[in-house]
């Protein structure tokens, strides 16, 4: 019996997924990779200078490939800023939103949404912020996102190994998952009435995510129809604005529990 075309398709991806890797590059990136039990580490490529810089991490990694900085061996783009130091991993699998998004029991968890923002630079600077406010998650489509990428992992300067990166088929549906796990859901939008502050006063021991869309378009309508409400961030002037990874950085400290 010939399969549906949808099973096909299913089993096609998840061989794709099975043998995809990604090259990880620069200092911080490649030592939190080293020193993360939960990353599949495969190959190591890195410079004498470098090796000496990443310490006790390189204890932690496949055997490392010396290599001359001026011919540096890790396939990667040549104008990648390295610093002498690759690695070859698997991609991070960090589970489901409910295992992810559920809080710790003590602070009301804080969680961000990313609404077709594929930048890898500004995905990574948003990874760092999620890190150091304490998300519990950043969530993200599985298609029209930035997917793991070396570009990624640098910029998140580490924090891509620690701070959970979830990609979902549709950020709608995620929204109404975390909705239903008592989340107030509030997307960004800079024509919106009211600013995160006011919506949140007397809310801020509510499970809080905050839904940012890429620079220029914003939310789609779908995403704004399925947020709790939309709020804008308060600027000094007559006219604000900011890169997304400053805007979720913002969101965050606005939107904090005390």
């Amino acid at each position: 019996m010939k399969k549906p075309t949808w099973v096909v398709e299913k089993e096609r991806n998840k061989r794709i997924a099975a043998n995809e890797t990604v090259w990880l590059f620069g200092i911080h990136a490649v030592r939190d990779a080293l020193l993360n039990p939960a990353r599949e580490k495969l190959r190591f490529v890195v410079t004498k200078n470098a090796f000496d810089r990443l310490g006790d991490a390189v204890q932690h990694g496949p055997e490392p490939e010396m290599s001359d900085p001026r011919r540096f061996a890790a396939p990667i783009d040549p104008q990648s800023v390295h610093q002498g130091a690759a690695l070859e991993v698997k991609p991070l699998d960090w589970g489901k939103i409910e295992d992810r998004c559920m809080g710790d029991g003590v602070n009301p968890p804080r969680v961000l949404l990313l609404d077709r923002v594929t930048d890898p630079h500004n995905v990574g600077a948003i990874l760092r912020s999620a890190e150091v406010f304490g998300a519990q998650a950043v969530v993200a489509m599985s298609r029209h996102a930035a997917p793991e990428t070396g570009a990624l992992a640098k910029t998140a300067s580490g924090a891509m190994e620690r701070q959970p990166y979830l990609r979902v088929r549709n950020l709608a549906d995620a929204i109404v998952e975390l909705q239903g796990m008592g989340y107030l859901v509030l997307g960004l939008d800079g024509e919106a009435d009211q600013t995160i502050e006011q919506v949140v006063e007397g809310k801020r021991d509510r499970a809080i995510a905050l839904v940012l869309g890429a620079e220029g378009p914003g939310l789609r309508e779908k995403t704004k129809e399925t947020c709790d409400a939309l709020v804008k961030i308060d600027f000094a002037g007559e006219f604000g604005s900011l890169n997304v990874s400053n805007a979720a950085a913002v969101a965050l400290y606005a939107s904090r529990a005390t």
